[in-house]
């Protein structure tokens, strides 16, 4: 086995990094987009490399060995068979969602989300011109600080003769939740109730921390999952979001057809042979290797993020995580809002967080933290939140 070390990362500062160059100076300690600041698995660059060599980089056929690549990986990491037929490619999983919301719905239709959710969804719906609603996540004990469904107002907003869609995060982001089998198993017979169509975003799914263990919504019963969509890319997994390389799954003929109608109508059908080559190489056993190490460092910095609000800022509460790589934290202790609080960390503390009012009214005072990135580093990005919310609470 190889062992890979994930206590160091290359200085990304005059890449063109989103995260890293768009901070107003060098100083910034950067923990607000998702993306990591570890280098991808070493086997990806090597395929990359050997692509690059070639010097043509014309248009992208999608070979068979890609869709196999999918459908083993899912089968033998969780459980899930998918048919090479079930999978449309597209550039990314928020074209896919918009294009899947414009393939299934009319301008004025109800589309159900759960805040705090990723903000793109916001956008994806608004696009598209439809309603959105939340059937807002609950933390019912302020000591276990655990995201939880409330299923009687889920059901009362499915029930809407205008609602078509709900669209599940899963593992949830920033909520930190990884549903489990009888949430998913509640949700998806609400939805078949009520007639309304779940649509997956599980771009997090092999982000599980510690024991957890992630469940595909695709892989309930034939009943329960026919005719949902789900969204996934190793983009998050692997570091390669830049790659722009995204699968929907889809079982329905039907659906699957309408979905694909939509993917050319917004232009997103044509991926880059670079996203290709880098997903098969991902989806192999070194990369599932690699990835299980990535895992247990994560995990680890979880760990120690709890430490240091537990000794340093008690005040302010983690949510409790079960995956993703972002630290949810709740600062309604302060007189500021999350925007405010953003806005100082940055401006006299040179640390970047994301502020959780852009990912709905239920993140007003919370905070978004990335924790992929070295521990050192962390670390002092964490001290620098500390001296700031310190200052803030004078």
């Amino acid at each position: 086995m190889t062992n890979y070390s994930f206590s160091t990362a290359p200085n990304r500062c005059g890449t063109n990094s989103y995260k890293w160059d768009n901070a107003p100076s060098d100083d910034v300690i950067p923990l607000w987009v998702a993306d990591m600041d570890f280098q991808t698995y070493p086997g990806i660059t090597e395929a990359l490399q050997r692509r690059v060599a070639h010097g043509i980089f014309g248009y992208t056929r999608v070979p068979d060995s890609y869709y196999e690549a999918v459908c083993q990986w899912f089968g033998k990491h969780h459980g899930w068979t998918i048919n090479k037929s079930d999978i449309i490619y597209t550039t990314g999983v928020v074209p896919a969602i918009s294009a899947v919301i414009k393939a299934l719905t009319l301008p004025g239709d109800q589309v159900i989300v759960q805040g705090p959710v990723y903000n793109c969804f916001y956008s994806c719906i608004r696009n598209n011109g439809c309603e959105m609603v939340s059937n807002s996540l609950v933390i019912y004990d302020k000591e276990d600080m655990h995201y939880d469904i409330d299923f009687d107002d889920l059901e009362r907003k499915l029930s809407h003769e205008r609602a078509r869609l709900f669209i599940l995060c899963n593992p949830h982001n920033p909520g930190g939740r990884v549903w489990t089998r009888h949430e998913l198993t509640r949700i998806a017979e609400l939805c078949r109730k009520h007639n309304v169509r779940v649509v997956s975003d599980e771009i997090h799914c092999e982000f599980t921390l510690h024991n957890n263990r992630y469940t595909p919504f695709g892989s309930l019963p034939d009943e329960l999952s026919y005719g949902s969509i789900t969204c996934c890319s190793p983009s998050k997994a692997f570091n390669i979001a830049g790659l722009q390389i995204a699968n929907i799954v889809c079982r329905d003929a039907d659906v699957r057809e309408r979905i694909g109608r939509a993917i050319n109508i917004n232009e997103v059908c044509d991926v880059n042979p670079f996203g290709v080559e880098a997903l098969q190489m991902a989806y192999s056993d070194g990369g599932a290797e690699w990835l299980a190490q990535l895992r247990q460092y994560i995990s680890s910095n979880y760990d120690k993020l709890l430490d240091f609000f537990n000794k340093h800022l008690p005040q302010i509460p983690v949510v409790r995580m079960e995956g993703t790589y972002l630290a949810w934290v709740d600062c309604s202790a302060l007189n500021y809002t999350s925007e405010e609080i953003e806005e100082r960390l940055l401006k006299e503390h040179n640390v970047w967080v994301n502020a959780g009012c852009m990912y709905g009214k239920e993140g007003e005072h919370f905070l978004r933290i990335n924790m992929a990135c070295p521990w050192e580093r962390l670390e002092e990005g964490l001290r620098r939140i500390a001296a700031g919310i310190e200052a803030m609470a004078r």
